[in-house]
């Protein structure tokens, strides 16, 4: 057997009674120097930990990761795509309506609000002010708006219409002020390709606290 085969040997009965190891307690149980011991680890492939600054190494063989591409041994977290700063842009990027700080904390057994703040500076990724929190969304425009869209239907109360189509409706109003409810839903789907239904323009009205006026009928002509 080759001395290679060996010291792989060594390593994996070492991650075999432990799965994950700081770099010093390592290197001196092979009876290797750090610098040896780092290169014997990326010989054999290996992850770093996400957290307590990436101190912690396990193989790549080891980690049964979950959907989110993550995996904790105890209180050390290991991710799929490495370091905490690559996580956090992955699992924004991956969240259908983006994701708070605390949301993300959660995920990561670890506090990351300071690592958030830089990748939004550096353009990395996008945030949006939302109540007291703020919602990190992916730089990546197309992405970004439909977080956005999404998430403006999260926090939407039932009923309410997207602020677009509210905006096509009343300025269709005030440029035809007469049209009846039904009459506005024709001429939004004729216009905009958009189908409503009357009962939500009349809800949309009662919101904004509009008043509708509505002209008397006109009498249907005599005929004899």
């Amino acid at each position: 057997m080759s001395f290679d085969s060996i010291r792989q040997q060594q390593i994996n009965s070492l991650f075999a009674q432990q799965p994950c190891w700081l770099i010093i307690p390592l290197a001196t149980k092979l009876g290797y120097s750090v610098p040896s011991t780092r290169r014997f680890l990326r010989e054999s492939g290996y992850y770093s930990s996400f957290t307590h600054n990436g101190k912690w190494y396990t193989l790549r063989s080891i980690p049964r990761f979950n959907r989110d591409g993550l995996w904790f041994y105890e209180s050390v977290g290991f991710s799929r795509v490495g370091s905490l700063t690559s996580t956090l842009v992955h699992l924004v990027e991956r969240s259908p309506e983006g994701m708070t700080a605390e949301q993300l904390g959660e995920k990561l057994l670890c506090r990351c609000h300071s690592v958030l703040v830089q990748l939004y500076r550096s353009g990395k990724l996008e945030r949006h002010k939302l109540g007291r929190s703020h919602v990190y969304l992916s730089a990546d425009s197309s992405t970004q708006a439909e977080q956005t869209e999404a998430l403006a239907r999260q926090n939407r109360p039932p009923g309410q219409l997207p602020a677009e189509i509210a905006v096509f409706i009343l300025a269709e109003f005030i440029r035809c002020p007469d049209l009846s409810f039904e009459q506005l839903a024709k001429t939004i789907e004729r216009s905009r390709g958009i189908t409503l239904e009357p009962t939500q323009i009349e809800a949309l009205f009662a919101l904004h606290g509009l008043k509708k006026k509505t002209r008397p009928a006109t009498p249907e002509p005599y005929r004899p």
